[in-house]
C-alpha cells in the first residue's frame, strides 16, 4: 500500500509506509521496547509506566474494566475495519448495518501519538518479544541483563495477543498490566486488556483495514 502514510505527530514529516526502511522503522515507529527494563532476580520486564510491578496483588493499582459493548456508529467502513480514536481512548471494530463494537485502550503518551490507515499484516498468539541489540547492549552498560528472547507469557509486555500494523513496528496488542488500558502511557502501541484482545483477535482477519485518529 505505496500510498498509505504513516504521521508520527512530534516525530517525524509523513513518511511512505511501503518505503520505510527497517532502521527508520526502528527509530520512528513509535513502538520502544528500549524503554522496558528487565529485573533479573525476580525475572520480570517492568514497564515505565508501573516501574515498581510485583507479584503481591495487594500491592497493584486500583483498577476497573472497561466494558466492551456495541455500539451506534454511523461512519461508513468495511464490516471487519479497526477505527481507533486515540483522544478517545477507543477501539472500534466495526460490525456493519450501523454498528461497532467497542473497546478500551490505552495509547501513545503525548509526544508518541500517531495516526494513519493501513492493513493487520500478520497476527501473534501469545508472542514471543525479543529486546533489539541496541536496547541490551544500553542496559548491559548500566549492569543489567536483558534475555535475548522473552517467551509470550504473563511476563511479556504485548500480553495474549498481537495485530500487526503494515510494515511498521506498531501493533495492538494485550498487556498483562490492565490498569493502564484507558490511559496514554504507550510508547505508541494500542494497548488491550488481555480478555480483549482476545476477544478482537478471533474476529480480525489478516487484511482487514486499520485506521488510527489522534
Amino acid at each position: 500500500m505505496a500510498a498509505n502514510k504513516i504521521l508520527l505527530t512530534g516525530l517525524t514529516a509523513a513518511v511512505s509506509v511501503a518505503a520505510m526502511t527497517s532502521a527508520q522503522a526502528q527509530s520512528n515507529s513509535g513502538y520502544d521496547p528500549r524503554s522496558w527494563t528487565y529485573d533479573q532476580a525476580r525475572n520480570v520486564l517492568v514497564s515505565p509506566s508501573a516501574p515498581d510491578q510485583t507479584s503481591d496483588e495487594g500491592m497493584l493499582p486500583a483498577w476497573s474494566v472497561i466494558p466492551r459493548q456495541i455500539v451506534n456508529f454511523s461512519e461508513a467502513q468495511p464490516k471487519g475495519s479497526i477505527v481507533i480514536n486515540t483522544t478517545e481512548r477507543r477501539l472500534y471494530y466495526i460490525l456493519g448495518d450501523g454498528k461497532a463494537l467497542r473497546y478500551a485502550v490505552g495509547v501513545g503518551k503525548e509526544g508518541l501519538e500517531w495516526s494513519g490507515r493501513d492493513t493487520i499484516s500478520s497476527k501473534k498468539d501469545w508472542p514471543d518479544w525479543r529486546p533489539p541489540a541496541e536496547m541490551r547492549s544500553r542496559e548491559a552498560s548500566k549492569g543489567r541483563v536483558l534475555p535475548a528472547r522473552v517467551e509470550g507469557g504473563p511476563n511479556n509486555p504485548l500480553g495474549a495477543r498481537a495485530l500487526y500494523i503494515g510494515n511498521t513496528l506498531y501493533r495492538v496488542h494485550g498487556t498483562n498490566q490492565p490498569w493502564t488500558v484507558g490511559q496514554a502511557n504507550s510508547s505508541g502501541c494500542i494497548r488491550m486488556t488481555n480478555e480483549d484482545v482476545i476477544d478482537l483477535y478471533d474476529r480480525v482477519r489478516i487484511g482487514a483495514q486499520i485506521i488510527v485518529r489522534h
